[in-house]
């Protein structure tokens, strides 16, 4: 029987119709009206409605970045849209008549990955998806670790820098301010004044001394020095936070989701390098593995169709 996975975030809103093996087999889009959680509501239901057709569907999981209450039902706080201790569950559940269950997308994506894709043969997995921001999953003992009050695993505010940058959650010096994709943006602006590396970066800074991110990206499909530069610092901040995870909870594998993982092997090297740097007991203990997530932008879709299932059948 299919699920259906909605994945919602600040621009789009993403959802699928997806098996049991986590295959897809219809796919839509609607822009997010973020400003308005009644249209949200409204563009959720008419996906469902879309893609469940004559479909035999079971169960809708809805993801979304913010932090979601233990039992998956109420969004405390959505940095993105306009939820503030919303009932999202039972309000959509009312609209669709249908078995519904709401996820933190970060926490949707490393389930996904854990389940098909770059965790599946490991029980101990944690995931940093580096994006705009970075999030993170956990998984512990083949089960999505949420915490006490439903908000565990927010790993882009682990500090790393007492009274570091200001991070949007209020404090300061989080690994977000680091090891982000805004961060990577900061790093190649800062190495487009380097001589030696800096001058491709140099030839398209722009007025106010800032990279375009979509020159980012092709100086680092191209393997401009500077770029790698800027990409090599942000894998070291990232691998000293994996570090000290690590220390807390002895993953089999480090799975690195998000927009910037698309630089692979280049982000791994130094990720890898500084974790072994900074890594407690280093040589006395096992190691994990460190890999590239592997469902992309489909991640949070499969994610939370299949959390859905899980908790139709109460095994999650």
């Amino acid at each position: 029987m299919l699920t259906i996975g909605v994945d919602i975030g600040g621009t789009k809103i993403a959802a699928g119709l997806v098996d049991g093996e986590g295959v897809i087999h219809a796919q839509t889009t609607r822009p997010t009206p973020a400003t308005d959680p009644t249209a949200i509501e409204n563009v959720v239901a008419d996906l469902v409605d879309e893609l469940a057709g004559s479909d035999s569907v079971l169960a809708v999981g809805v993801a979304a970045a913010g932090f979601i209450d233990a039992s998956q039902s109420v969004v405390y706080y959505a940095p993105n849209l306009a939820w503030r201790n919303e009932p999202i569950r039972e309000r959509i559940q009312d609209r669709i008549g249908l078995p519904t269950t709401v996820e933190n997308d970060a926490n949707a994506a490393g389930w996904a990955e854990y389940r098909f894709g770059a965790g599946r043969f490991f029980t101990h997995m944690t995931m940093l998806t580096i994006g705009t921001g970075v999030g993170g999953a956990i998984i512990m003992d083949d089960r999505l670790f949420r915490g006490g009050f439903g908000v565990g695993a927010e790993i882009g505010h682990l500090r790393v820098v007492p009274d570091g940058l200001e991070c949007g959650c209020g404090a300061r010096g989080c690994i977000e301010q680091y090891g982000s994709g805004r961060a990577l943006l900061r790093y190649a602006a800062q190495a487009s004044h380097d001589p030696v590396v800096g001058s491709a970066l140099a030839a398209v800074r722009r007025a106010d001394g800032s990279i375009d991110p979509g020159d980012a990206r092709a100086l680092l499909a191209a393997h401009d020095p500077g770029a790698l530069s800027a990409l090599g610092t942000l894998g070291d901040w990232l691998g000293q936070a994996c570090a000290s995870l690590h220390a807390i909870l002895d993953p089999q594998v480090f799975v690195i989701g998000g927009g910037v993982s698309v630089a692979g092997e280049h982000l791994l090297a130094p990720i890898r390098e500084a974790f072994r740097r900074n890594v407690s007991a280093r040589g006395f203990r096992p190691e994990p593995e460190f890999r590239i997530a592997e469902l992309t932008n489909d991640a949070g879709i499969v994610g939370a169709a299949d959390l859905a299932r899980r908790h139709a059948f109460r095994d999650d």
